[in-house]
């Protein structure tokens, strides 16, 4: 039997660090309002010539080197983004030839939040069919570009940054099960509602939130799709040594444990350092704690997303 196993995790993170203080000298607000409301302490920002690609490969080259892989071994390049470089090409072909890599598939997901998960998911069936055995699975963001720095309650809360997993065949499990939903009937509460029509753009560009209509839905269906993509692995939430929900508020990620009755000291939290990062949230959550030892060989890690579509899905993961 094919399974895919992540066999290594890279990070790419703009050098800008954009604290509360910072933001505080700009808008109404302050560091108290936004840690106490989010848990956010800081965020990354691109800088006006750094582009998804360009933190995609960081982080891919981070993962490559991590894994001991060499670029020619990737056979496939899924690239999960809401803020790709252009309309088309897609971003995972840029990347793909800023790593020098040349005639593997290559696609982009858009799934917002939720789309590392649904990367990581797709790219684990191309390989347990055997129509691949090397993926390069990149989350990657530049969210500054599509935020009104006018409104404090959305542009608090997001950051730019980018994780990276290479995934390869194996005989020993890995990616153990993974459930992905959507319902679009939910569209209008997270959305960029813009588009480019004849050389114009139409509608707004500018992220739109209903913060607690969000954050109601997140913990639910969270919650939800954890215990449907444990009763498809026939495990409990007992089994889970790490919880690894989208990155995206504090009080949700405690919420999620909470719920499932997991200690909070098997939640993994950078939401106070990156804030919000979208699709490259638990990527980046993923290599932080695999880098500072907290994550081990053998252990069963929940990787969760939820976002925009609206979209939620899990994968359960034994490293």
């Amino acid at each position: 039997m094919i399974w895919s196993r992540i066999v290594g995790t890279g990070s790419g993170l703009p050098a800008k660090i954009v604290t509360n203080d910072d933001l505080a000298k700009r808008m109404d607000t302050s560091d108290e309002w936004i840690r106490t409301r989010t848990g956010i302490r800081q965020r990354h920002i691109a800088e006006p010539s750094q582009t998804s690609s360009d933190l995609g490969a960081d982080a891919s080259r981070a993962a490559l080197a991590a894994a001991r892989i060499n670029p020619q071994e990737i056979d496939l390049i899924i690239v999960a983004t809401a803020t790709p470089d252009y309309i088309f090409p897609s971003t995972a072909c840029i990347m793909q030839a800023k790593l020098g890599i040349k005639g593997c598939t290559a696609f982009d997901v858009q799934a917002v939040c939720s789309g590392f998960v649904y990367a990581l998911a797709i790219a684990d069936k191309f390989i347990r069919s055997g129509q691949n055995r090397c993926a390069l699975v990149v989350g990657t963001e530049v969210y500054s570009r599509i935020l009104d720095w006018n409104d404090r309650g959305t542009a608090v809360l997001f950051g730019d940054g980018a994780g990276a997993v290479v995934l390869k065949a194996d005989s020993k499990p890995g990616i153990l099960g993974s459930v992905l939903h959507a319902d679009g009937s939910y569209a209008d509460i997270l959305s960029v509602p813009g588009n480019v029509c004849g050389g114009k753009i139409v509608g707004s560009p500018f992220l739109r939130m209903e913060g607690q209509a969000v954050f109601k839905f997140a913990v639910k269906v969270l919650d939800e799709v954890a215990r449907e993509t444990l009763a498809l692995c026939g495990l409990a939430t007992a089994d889970i040594d790490w919880l690894i929900p989208h990155q995206a508020n504090v009080r949700i990620l405690e919420a999620t444990a909470k719920k499932l009755g997991i200690e909070p000291s098997k939640l993994i939290v950078t939401v106070d350092r990156h804030g919000n990062t979208s699709a490259a949230s638990v990527p980046l959550a993923l290599d932080l704690a695999i880098r500072d030892g907290r994550i081990k060989r053998g252990h069963k890690v929940m990787l969760q997303g939820v976002g925009g579509g609206f979209t939620w899905g899990a994968s359960l993961v034994e490293m």
